[in-house]
């Protein structure tokens, strides 16, 4: 597959959301759908569900009792319709509602055609939202967007009303990317300046964020299974110590993790069906906190080397026609060579040459940062011209 150089230059342009199919529950399935002249009905507002038939599925969604729940980041749905009227309803999580929780609420982007016409946080068990109003017809596309990430808080999508036309699923692109990572995959405290700031929700934007910038420029569709503080072997530590509970190979499988449920969703509860769309591309950025954990200890390092290996095995086993690509230095490139000697392992161990490592460019002061040190946007924008530029290379 190729990848234009006009594709590349569209980190400035409007949104284009993107998608992956669907969980367990929910019918998995092609959401091409051909342009066509709607039939419109002016005269009645009509009630639809976020299923696949209605709508394309942004990231590992899961859908049950007609909602559709979203955990992880960019997770969420997008559709087309011409009409004079649309409206949304969300649910929110078991921590929605308390305002003890305020700082982990979910936070949503909707977007018009494009545009983002609502930015809130979903701060009570059930929220409605006026997207478009009209005084004469037009076609229109709509997208929500999870903002945040999936150990704070979930949402869930209840239901979709409209007066016009049928809704119907936006297109498909041409090429999937999953972007597994951390915060920086996150957009952790992206809308935050203030290095000495500390995580809220309210200020990671997963749409500012160098994976989904990346899939942007090479007008591709993403997929994020990515979670703060989390790593290979350990998550963050400030005190030596290994947090052996915050890894991610232990959620790849799943619909994400997080303390709150969602009626009687939990999305570590909820396995990811792999049978659907898969990948054609696989981008692994984690290491950063393992870092923390392994200094410069030799055997830490080697263990950290070790399972990333065996992590590339469980990516290869559930993605088997996949390219794998591992970056990682954008908050440090310590154990860079580590990630080199991972994949070189991989390829040894199993003949499979599809998987390869980047060294991404470590941030600078010169181009600010985030909350708790975290890039900025202009790093973020810097390191996803570069892997769009590798995966160009590695794709044509």
């Amino acid at each position: 597959m190729k990848f234009t150089k006009a594709a590349l230059l569209c980190f400035t342009a409007v949104f284009a959301l993107l998608s992956v199919g669907c969980a367990n529950k929910a019918v998995c399935g092609n959401n091409n759908t051909e342009s066509e002249k709607p039939d419109m009905d002016l005269s009645k507002e009509i009630a639809y569900t976020a299923s696949r038939e209605n709508v394309k599925l942004l990231g590992r969604t899961y859908f049950d009792g007609n909602i559709l729940y979203c955990a992880l980041s960019g997770t969420g749905a997008e559709f087309r319709f011409t009409g004079t009227q649309c409206s949304l309803t969300v649910k929110g999580d078991s921590n929605s509602s308390n305002s003890e929780a305020k700082d982990n609420h979910a936070r949503i982007g909707i977007y018009l055609d494009g545009e983002r016409v609502i930015d809130d946080m979903i701060d009570e068990s059930e929220k409605s939202y006026e997207v478009f109003k009209a005084e004469e017809p037009r076609e229109v596309t709509v997208s929500v967007v999870k903002l945040s990430e999936s150990p704070m808080s979930t949402v869930g999508i209840k239901e979709i009303k409209c007066v016009g036309s049928t809704i119907r699923p936006t297109e498909n692109k041409d090429t999937l990317i999953e972007f597994v990572g951390d915060s920086i995959t996150c957009g952790y405290g992206i809308d935050d300046p203030d290095k000495d700031h500390h995580f809220v929700t309210a200020t990671e934007d997963v749409t500012k964020a160098y994976a989904y910038l990346t899939a942007k420029a090479l007008d591709a569709d993403y997929s994020m299974v990515s979670f703060s503080g989390y790593g290979i072997i350990s998550g963050y530590t400030d005190n030596d110590k290994k947090v052996a509970a915050q890894t991610v190979p232990q959620f790849y499988t799943k619909l994400g993790y997080s303390w709150g449920k969602n009626g009687d969703f939990s999305p570590q509860e909820a396995e990811w069906d792999f049978s659907g769309r898969q990948p054609d591309l696989v981008v692994v950025n984690l290491g950063t906190n393992d870092d923390s954990y392994t200094q410069n200890d030799m055997e830490r390092q080697s263990e950290y080397s070790e399972k990333y290996t065996e992590f590339l095995k469980l990516i290869r086993e559930k993605n088997p026609d996949a390219r794998i690509l591992c970056v990682l230095g954008v908050m440090g490139d310590r154990l860079y060579p580590f990630v080199e000697k991972a994949v070189e392992d991989f390829a040894q161990q199993t003949g499979d040459n599809k998987v390869s490592s980047f060294r991404l460019t470590p941030q600078s002061a010169r181009d600010g940062y985030s909350a708790d040190w975290h890039p900025s946007v202009k790093t973020h924008e810097k390191t996803a011209e570069n892997v769009a530029e590798e995966i160009k290379r590695l794709m044509n």
